[in-house]
């Protein structure tokens, strides 16, 4: 590379400086190594590097005559102590040639890297096994080995004042909307937070409806899930130091579909896609219906099935809705309790305790075996979505509908209906209806999202992405 002719002239920093700035950090390395032609200074961050790479990169480039360094290392466009901390700390090793008075950085960074592997999250029997780790450039490399195209494009920007993590946005130039890229750009450009210690928390940030308890985009650590909505013309933003991807936009729906679905038959698929649907809302009406039921509408119920209900619950000493709220709560604790245990006694934990203390609960008389039977099913509906997330938000509604179903019975169960049905209808995701494709209605959407059609009749591009129509191949172009 060309070095500027003025360069020593601009050079106004010395080592001292930077070793004062590096003060206190105890894998600082700053090492003079006499080559045969000059003294050379070289300073890194030693738990960012890898020993080999720095032997092999600048130790003995410096050792040989020939100035083999000077081939490979870039110098700053601007040289203020800066952007050399800046440099160093991104896990780069500056060199210093002291009879040059020049200031060169040499990419070293190699800190170590857990291995790829499936995901625990989103396993799947049929399909791909691998998943996204928390190198960005592995992440990237994930990614590429599947679309080998250069109209698959990737911007690298920084995020937080104080950690400056990199992101990397990625997208098919000759697909993509243009007016969903620069709506991602410009939320990621005004972003102004510390520090980003995984991209769910940049996910929060750039949500349109921050106080929604539903995911406004999709996190994922699939590379083929990532894969599928890069080709219908989404954007994915990665993150370093964060194994999930971040898509956007997403629709309510989408989020109930699986990648597994593309690879089962799609009569199998459709089945579970209904199935995860249906079952979310089930699970959000089962135990308010059983309060509604038994605190406002006892008629709505033949005489025997009522008789049973009022037996099994005769030495119950509380109103339905307090103990459709304890058994909640008490799922809960054995749920955030598995989660937060080892895996072996996690799984023990979920199972004895469920039985043990649903066994004990209805024998002490707090709650009735029906209701055991209810909230259990109840909590087993709420994990059919694919998306954490969402089953998150299917746990946080469900005590809306139980508080209005003690308070109002069905019509306070209708009256959460309705502010559900307005909600999911107000939100948006980069700007796109959240509850397409039924609102705007589209048809072709409506068979490939909430249904699953053969895979020879997918040729469209959802219109959620408002995919380009321009430069798109024959076969994927909208008839």
């Amino acid at each position: 590379m060309s070095f500027s002719d003025n360069q020593n002239d601009k050079v106004l920093i010395t080592i001292d400086a930077i070793k004062n700035e590096l003060a206190g950090i105890n894998d600082a390395v700053c090492k003079d190594i006499q080559t045969p032609n000059e003294l050379v200074t070289i300073i890194y961050f030693n738990s960012l590097i890898e020993k080999l790479t720095l032997h092999r990169t600048v130790t003995l480039p410096l050792l040989d005559q020939k100035d083999d360094l000077l081939k490979i290392a870039e110098v700053p466009k601007e040289i203020n102590l800066a952007n050399i901390l800046t440099s160093i700390t991104e896990g780069n090793t500056v060199v210093y040639f002291h009879a040059k008075n020049l200031f060169a950085t040499v990419n070293t960074y190699s800190p170590p890297t857990s291995s790829i592997i499936g995901s625990d999250t989103e396993s799947s029997v049929i399909g791909p096994q691998d998943a996204f780790t928390e190198s960005l450039q592995t992440n990237l490399s994930l990614i590429k080995r599947r679309i080998q195209n250069t109209d698959l494009k990737s911007e690298v920007h920084t995020v937080g004042t104080e950690t400056n993590t990199e992101v990397s946005v990625v997208y098919m130039d000759h697909i993509v909307n243009k007016d969903n890229l620069n709506r991602v750009l410009k939320k990621i450009a005004d972003i102004k937070h510390p520090g980003f210690n995984d991209i769910s928390i940049l996910n929060q940030l750039i949500d349109e409806h921050k106080y929604s308890p539903f995911p406004q985009y999709l996190l994922t650590v699939r590379p083929d899930a990532v894969v599928s909505y890069l080709l219908d013309g989404r954007v994915a933003i990665l993150m370093n130091n964060s194994r999930s991807v971040m898509i956007c936009p997403i629709s309510f729906f989408e989020l109930f579909t699986s990648p597994e679905d593309d690879y089962n038959r799609w009569t199998t698929a459709t089945l579970l896609r209904g199935l995860r649907f249906f079952g979310f809302f089930l699970s959000i009406i089962l135990t308010p219906t059983y309060i509604s039921v038994l605190s406002h509408h006892p008629e709505m119920l033949p005489f025997n099935a009522l008789l049973n209900l009022q037996e099994s619950r005769g030495k119950v000493p509380f109103p339905p809705i307090f103990e459709v709220l304890f058994m909640e709560l008490v799922i809960e604790v054995l749920r955030e309790a598995g989660t937060r245990m080892p895996t072996k006694i996690g799984q023990t934990i979920g199972i004895v305790g469920g039985i043990v203390i649903g066994t004990a609960a209805v024998e002490a008389s707090l709650v009735s075996n029906v209701l055991i039977v209810i909230v259990a099913i109840s909590a087993l509906l709420s994990f059919l979505s694919p998306n954490f997330v969402m089953s998150n938000a299917n746990r946080s509604i469900r005590y809306i509908f139980i508080i209005a179903a003690g308070m109002f019975g069905l019509y306070g169960q209708m009256i959460a209906f309705a502010w559900l049905g307005h909600h999911l209808l107000s939100l948006t995701s980069l700007g796109t209806p959240y509850m397409s494709p039924i609102i705007p209605r589209k048809w072709t959407d409506f068979l490939n999202s909430v249904l699953r059609v053969p895979t020879s009749l997918k040729r469209r591009k959802s219109g959620i992405s408002r995919a380009q129509s321009k430069n798109v191949p024959p076969a994927e172009r909208e008839e």
